[in-house]
């Protein structure tokens, strides 16, 4: 599909329904919406760092309506956007960065750190490229379950620079597993252009040495996505080997909310992407041209989308922090005794200097004080 939204030969074009791209786009735009709203978040010092997917949501949607719901999903930290295919709700997303009661992982992780298991989403790390072999380990269980699923990794060409991802490929390769590479290769590894990155010709020219099979795709075409997705996980199953998908897209916004990339990138360069080549566009006239959408449907829908993000937005911020003794669970299976000795000291040191901390903001931490002292 072209920047104008037309399908360029009938063979390239998925044939989805209509309810199918209308749910990729509402949830494209849900994605885009939601992200302006947690940045500037971040800049209100309502949350700690916020990392927006602008420009990048036809690689995740396109993608992961290709998979079953059940492969197993290991992400850098830029593909929120698959797990809110999958259903994560917009209260889950806004609890996690807020790092409240709520919040699964009891706000002991950063922002965007999200994961889910009921969702198959294996919990964002910060380290650059350590879910790389991990999905390979991954994909070779499931190769010995023969259980008809794969492992897939997302990762942005930066990532492909380090060491773990040589290991990743050459174990998935030599072992034969059942798992589907994804690079969103976006144009900037943080401030470092791809011309300064590598001196071949991008990540899929290095699969070959690898053996493995794969392609490169313009990421920004949500069903082009989706067709080389869905014929990778058919080749990665019915052959059992790995697959690179190399997707070539643009990373709209600053790498985080710790980054000015107008320090490195000029306005002018951000804008024809975001005005010309951007995924949601695409989609939104292809869905227009088929009578499927209208602008006047659209401006309804954007309402809407706000409507919901700032509901969940505003719903995250008035729960209170997670109990502080949970910092120190879920590591062993029995709190062990150096641990119980520190969150005693904790408990103590909180309560000699209660005036220097916000105890009655945290949940349920004045019935556990008591319980302690």
């Amino acid at each position: 599909m072209n920047s104008q939204g037309v399908v360029m030969g009938e063979s390239q074009d998925p044939k989805l329904p209509e309810d199918m791209v209308v749910d990729m786009y509402q949830t494209m735009t849900l994605l885009n919406t939601m992200d302006k709203i947690l940045y500037e978040s971040q800049r209100q010092g309502r949350i700690s760092f916020y990392l927006t997917n602008f420009g990048e949501e036809g690689t995740h949607i396109g993608s992961a309506a290709a998979l079953n719901p059940k492969d197993l999903i290991f992400g850098q930290y830029r593909e929120a956007g698959v797990l809110m295919w999958r259903g994560f709700t917009l209260d889950e997303f806004m609890d996690q960065c807020y790092g409240n009661e709520s919040d699964v992982a009891h706000g002991r992780q950063m922002p965007v750190h999200y994961g889910s298991k009921d969702l198959h989403f294996v919990t964002i790390s910060s380290t650059i490229a350590t879910q790389i072999p991990q999905a390979s380990g991954a994909a070779y269980a499931y190769k010995r379950a023969q259980n008809g699923l794969c492992a897939v990794c997302y990762f942005g060409e930066g990532a492909a620079s380090e060491g773990d991802a040589h290991a990743a490929f050459n174990f998935a390769a030599t072992l034969d597993c059942p798992v589907i590479f994804i690079c969103r290769n976006n144009g900037y590894a943080i401030s470092t252009p791809t011309q300064e990155q590598y001196r071949g010709d991008g990540i899929a020219s290095r699969a070959p040495g690898y053996g493995m099979p794969c392609i490169r795709v313009d990421g920004n075409d949500i069903f082009a996505m989706y067709n080389v997705t869905k014929a990778a996980r058919e080749i990665c199953l019915s052959q059992s080997r790995p697959i690179l998908i190399e997707a070539m897209t643009y990373r709209i916004g600053h790498h985080s909310t710790s980054d000015d990339s107008t320090a490195y990138r000029s306005v002018d360069e951000v804008n024809q992407w975001d005005k010309v080549e951007n995924p949601i566009l695409r989609l939104k006239k292809y869905m227009i041209a088929q009578d499927w959408w209208s602008e006047e449907k659209d401006k309804d829908w954007m309402k809407e989308n706000r409507r919901r993000v700032i509901e969940a937005f505003q719903a995250a911020g008035k729960k209170k922090k997670p109990n502080p003794e949970l910092m120190f669970g879920d590591v062993y299976d029995t709190l062990t005794k150096n641990l119980q000795q520190q969150m005693q000291y904790m408990k103590e040191h909180v309560e000699k200097y209660k005036e220097n901390y916000p105890i009655d903001r945290f949940n349920s931490w004045k019935r556990n004080r008591q319980q302690y002292t």
